[in-house]
């Protein structure tokens, strides 16, 4: 029987659940808003990938370095900056009077959220050990994924009610009371000696980001042969590279390239970035169509995927210990393959709309995928890696994940072919499906059912 927790555990275990709450609710509940704000705002398609965008070329770029950032300056205080901006910015984004007003103040959100996930996730690790850790961990992974079920309920019910606005204030009342706990938590903050923030590192990341980033989605309406375009690519693409050439130089990197040297590891993050490219793809435009072309309220459009969150509660534990007990690499293969499928059914998708007939049936089976999925994927990852370093592998798969999503919502444009009407939607499930069947593949090839992957 597991040992009752402290006054002071119970403390961290509720601080990170709710300052991660605040994150993935942000997540899932701004898709079903995007049409009201394309609608109060205007800004059409391009504003709608910005919204989504801005917030995951700051996160994507900065969740690697929020790590050495708690390091250096201690997991409470990072925890407490990244609450206080998080409040800030969703204030200043229910308020905000223009479509660049709110891109800005969405992509200084991203900021705060790279500082929240990690830095609850390493204030749990260094608070329990052993079998109690692996518990709080649990329990957070189980009431975190209660963000997927409320969010985009909540959202829904928000905008058809009063307004879009009321959805960026929803985490406003969860800060105010993780800020209280952390004020009341009677436990001194942590630091590192001789821990580094990689500055430099992260400014290139994000230049490089946010410079491919910007001349994807402004493409379509400038083209290639603008200076702007073309310029902003180049300087994308060379601060990318140097990026990436500083991990590999750097004394203290935020991003260590040996790791990619376990062949589980790489595997499972090139599968994590078509996987999650497809899901960030599909949930967006399921989202925006289900309003915009078939005419669904936003809480109906908010309640049409809710079963695939459901599958996933439900089974996901049952479907992590037959990957523990078999190997990963068939979950990881047939997963993908099956979401694939759920993807494709999405074209019977016509007029008359029939979500019963046309949706439904496709989301079943994209949810079946999506629970074969995650944990193996997630267990494959974190396996191939030595236990005292699945802090920084957690944050590089992330990061991969995050970026994929930011990648693929920046073509959007050229995916649905300039507009998402009924032709664009069956575009985007089309290119869906393409990408889940990439990462069955890549797991197939890739993964091996040794948890101690060797290097290669």
């Amino acid at each position: 029987m597991p040992e009752r927790m402290s006054r002071d555990e119970r403390v961290v275990l509720t601080v990170a659940i709710l300052a991660s709450f605040v994150s993935f609710l942000d997540g899932t509940v701004v898709t079903v808003a995007l049409p009201a704000i394309r609608n109060d705002l205007g800004g059409g398609l391009t504003t709608q990938q910005w919204v989504v965008d801005a917030y995951l070329v700051t996160l994507g770029a900065l969740i690697l370095v929020a790590g050495s950032l708690s390091d250096v300056f201690g997991r409470i205080r990072v925890l407490r900056w990244g609450l206080v901006l998080f409040g800030v910015t969703s204030i200043a984004i229910a308020a905000a009077p223009t479509p660049e007003f709110l891109i800005v103040a969405r992509a200084l959100q991203g900021v705060a959220g790279a500082l929240l996930v990690p830095s609850s996730l390493a204030l749990i690790t260094s608070t329990f050990r052993g079998a109690a850790q692996g518990r709080a961990i649990g329990i957070w992974t189980a009431a975190t994924t209660g963000a997927m079920v409320v969010g985009p309920v909540i959202g829904g019910l928000s905008v058809d009610l009063l307004s879009w606005r009321l959805v960026f204030l929803i985490n406003v009342f969860p800060i105010a009371v993780t800020l209280w706990l952390l004020a009341v938590l009677r436990r001194p903050d942590v630091r590192a000696a001789g821990r580094t923030v990689d500055v430099l590192g992260a400014v290139l990341c994000t230049v490089g980001l946010g410079g491919m980033v910007f001349a994807l989605i402004e493409q379509p309406n400038l083209g290639w042969g603008s200076p702007l375009i073309w310029g902003t690519a180049t300087v994308g693409v060379a601060a990318f590279i140097g990026f990436l050439v500083r991990q590999a130089t750097a004394a203290d990197p935020m991003m260590p390239l040996d790791l990619f040297r376990q062949r589980n590891f790489w595997a499972g993050n090139l599968t994590t970035a078509f996987v999650y490219a497809a899901l960030s793809l599909n949930g967006f435009v399921v989202g925006v169509y289900l309003q915009q072309g078939a005419g669904l309220s936003a809480t109906l459009a908010g309640l049409a995927t809710l079963p695939i969150t459901v599958l996933m509660i439900l089974f996901s534990s049952r479907v992590g210990g037959l990957a523990g007990r078999f190997g990963p690499r068939l979950f990881m293969t047939v997963g993908p393959l099956v979401m694939a499928a759920g993807a494709l059914l999405l074209l019977s998708v016509g007029d008359p709309f029939d979500y019963w007939a046309q949706v439904l049936p496709g989301v079943v089976v994209f949810g079946l995928g999506l629970t074969l999925t995650v944990s193996p994927l997630t267990s494959a990852i974190l396996g191939a890696i030595d236990s005292s370093r699945s802090g920084i592998a957690s944050a590089v798969n992330n990061a991969i994940s995050r970026v994929a999503g930011l990648i693929v919502i920046a073509m959007l444009a050229g995916i649905v072919g300039g507009a998402l009407d009924l032709d664009g939607f069956h575009r985007a499930a089309i290119v869906t499906a393409a990408l889940l069947a990439g990462g069955g593949v890549v797991s197939f090839l890739g993964i091996r059912n040794d948890r101690a992957s060797a290097p290669t």
